[in-house]
């Protein structure tokens, strides 16, 4: 009987090294594919993304499949090497055996493994999308072998008590959707990464971080006379307006602009006219988280609430808008730190900051990085890490910042100068 050529074998070998590179390329490929974005492609109706989409449902079947060919071709292609090598060294075969095992193992290593896997974890679509039609052929054409494999394997984790019916889960914490986000880069404008880091934060915030403070509220009191009523409501900047007697925790109602031109369309009104047009309030807890109370607005149609206590005392508002700008900033036209109602940069490289500016204002506007963790305000942080009211003026340093106290009355900071132990950052 005639031998086969040398040739031939020689062909042969390297088309079952080529087997070989595929089964390794497609199994690194595969399991390299960004899960969220095949979903997205598959949805799209990409043909290989919805192949591979279908491969991966059963990864048991998958990884069954390449790992059954892999080795197939493998195993028949070091039969091949070993045929080949006694053909060459008849007469030596230790010498044959020796020189088939470094050389055939080099040739996989290389050929079959080390550049076909690289290559896949380099650019994983371009290798399995188009590997998924044939390995879905394969899978149907080896299924009896494969299942009868999965079957021992899967009985065999099934003893070390891993369940094997349970898919891995591919949703993603908060903190990691956080740095999705982050690590998207130039695939998501600057400005849309903003917001939807911003959405991310609203579940660590609440409503008495964003609040006006009652001491700031803009209210019309109706133990006021009539004409100081008149004038606030004509010259009110306000859509809504608290209405109360005395101080805001006798709260009446809140009054709306339209109602304001109604009331004073009138020839004559009277107190009884403003009360009778306010709508009732809508009180809410302080530690109320800001995802929260945007649903609960949202629910209620409200645009404007009162933040009380534990005590059910009055604290402050907080409004729609306020929420909505911590998601895509301020609404009016972008604040220039310098132009910063609460800081006015000195000559020197120095900044005088009012004791009364919130904290989160200042570190938005100046870009700085003071905690925000207590204290709302700069004097209260500044009282907070003193641990006393200051009777007289005095230095102290907060992280990078160094504050020189200027002003002190009715037991609250009220200036402050702030300069940098080292520059800050852009």
């Amino acid at each position: 009987m005639n031998e086969v050529p040398l040739s031939v074998l020689f062909g042969i070998l390297v088309v079952l090294i080529i087997f070989s590179g595929f089964f390794s390329s497609s199994e690194t490929g595969m399991m390299s594919l960004n899960r969220y974005r095949l979903r997205h492609l598959a949805k799209n109706n990409h043909q290989g993304a919805k192949l591979a989409s279908k491969l991966l449902d059963k990864p048991d079947r998958l990884i069954g499949t390449i790992l059954t060919g892999n080795n197939l071709v493998n195993f028949a292609a070091a039969a091949l090497a070993t045929i080949i090598s006694q053909r060459l060294w008849p007469d030596n075969p230790d010498l044959a055996v020796f020189v088939n095992t470094i050389l055939f193992t080099l040739i996989v290593l290389i050929f079959a493994e080390l550049t076909p896997k690289t290559l896949a974890a380099i650019a994983p679509e371009q290798i399995a999308f188009p590997a998924a039609r044939l390995l879905l052929g394969l899978q149907w054409l080896l299924h009896p072998f494969v299942w009868f494999v999965n079957t021992i394997a899967n009985g065999l984790l099934k003893l070390a008590r891993v369940d094997t019916n349970q898919a891995n889960s591919d949703s993603l914490s908060t903190e990691e959707l956080r740095t999705v986000v982050r690590e998207a880069g130039g695939m998501i404008p600057k400005r849309h990464q903003h917001m939807l880091l911003s959405i991310l934060d609203l579940e660590k915030m609440t409503v008495n971080d964003i609040m006006v403070p009652k001491g700031e509220v803009y209210g019309v009191d109706l133990d006021d006379d009539m004409d100081t009523l008149l004038e606030q409501m004509r010259t009110t900047q306000h859509t809504r307006v608290p209405v109360y007697r005395g101080n805001i925790n006798n709260i009446i109602g809140i009054l709306h602009v339209r109602s304001i031109a109604r009331v004073i369309s009138l020839e004559s009104f009277s107190k009884a006219d403003i009360e009778e047009a306010t709508r009732e309030p809508y009180f809410i807890p302080e530690s109320t988280p800001l995802h929260t109370q945007l649903f609960n607005f949202q629910k209620n149609q409200r645009r404007i609430a009162l933040v009380v206590d534990e005590y059910g005392d009055v604290q402050g508002i907080c409004t729609l808008e306020d929420i909505l700008e911590e998601i895509v900033g301020e609404f009016t036209t972008d604040v220039v730190a310098t132009n910063s109602p609460d800081v006015h940069p000195q000559e020197d490289g120095s900044y005088i900051v009012d004791g009364t500016a919130y904290i989160r204002d200042v570190n938005k506007t100046m870009n700085w990085e003071l905690p925000t963790d207590g204290p709302k305000t700069i004097s209260g942080l500044i009282v907070e890490i003193i641990e006393h009211i200051p009777e007289s003026p005095v230095c102290l340093r907060i992280g990078n910042y160094r504050f020189e106290i200027l002003q002190i009355k009715d037991n609250m900071v009220k200036a402050v100068q702030v300069t940098f132990d080292k520059p800050r950052k852009a």
